[in-house]
């Protein structure tokens, strides 16, 4: 049916107010938008990139009627949590899974991105969480923010490593979603995760060449003074 169908069959109406993930759902903000709904975007967790059920509860107003939440990068969003604060406030809560795989090539990245926790050093790893299929193996580039990421990922690029920035902007400045707003796990997610490919196909050779290529760039990483 899809998010609008979804909406619209649950009850969702113009005017109405639906509180959608401010990183990596621009999709879903349109689907509100469509339907002549309000988009209210909440922070995300700093861990796992889903919306922060405390960001959700802040959020609500007497116009509320939905929550959509997002699974993100394969990392289950917090859904229990956010279910409670839907009861708690008498609102839909919709979740939205992003596209999966079969579950031996899950059970494969599992292990490459096992492999990569432990070896990595100056990157943030994904923090473990149970059901997690590393859909995308995102790290965190500590520093000064954008500069270090991007200087970082263009060096590894040029070593072969076909890293990509997986969240380019907060959708609150997607052209068409703009808002006045400033959510500080959003922000520091957007200008500091590199998404490190992990295809199920990966030999464990060509993981360690992977990271081998990381930790030799250490030293863009040092943080501020």
């Amino acid at each position: 049916m899809g998010t609008v169908g979804t909406l619209r069959s649950a009850g969702v109406r113009a005017g109405d107010e639906v509180v959608v993930p401010a990183f990596g759902s621009v999709e879903v903000a349109q689907a509100v938008v469509e339907l002549g709904a309000v988009p209210v975007f909440a922070d995300v967790d700093g861990d796992s990139y889903c919306l922060d059920p405390a960001a959700v509860a802040d959020a609500v107003s007497r116009r509320t009627a939905a929550v959509v939440a997002v699974h993100r990068f394969g990392r289950p969003a917090d859904v229990a949590w956010i279910r409670e604060v839907g009861q708690r406030h008498g609102l839909l809560v919709l979740v939205e899974d992003e596209p999966g795989a079969r579950p031996e090539e899950a059970e494969l990245r599992r292990e490459h991105a096992g492999y990569l926790d432990g070896r990595l050093t100056g990157v943030r790893t994904p923090a473990p969480a149970s059901g997690h299929t590393y859909e995308k193996y995102v790290v965190r580039v500590p520093g000064n923010g954008r500069p270090d990421r991007d200087a970082f990922a263009r060096a590894l690029r040029a070593k072969g490593v076909a890293c990509r920035v997986p969240v380019q902007a907060p959708v609150y400045r997607v052209p068409g979603l703009r808002q006045d707003v400033f959510l500080p796990e959003t922000e520091r997610a957007v200008d500091e995760t590199l998404a490190l490919p992990l295809d199920a196909g990966m030999t464990r050779r060509s993981v360690q060449r992977m990271a081998g290529a990381c930790n030799a760039l250490g030293g863009l990483l040092q943080p501020a003074l």
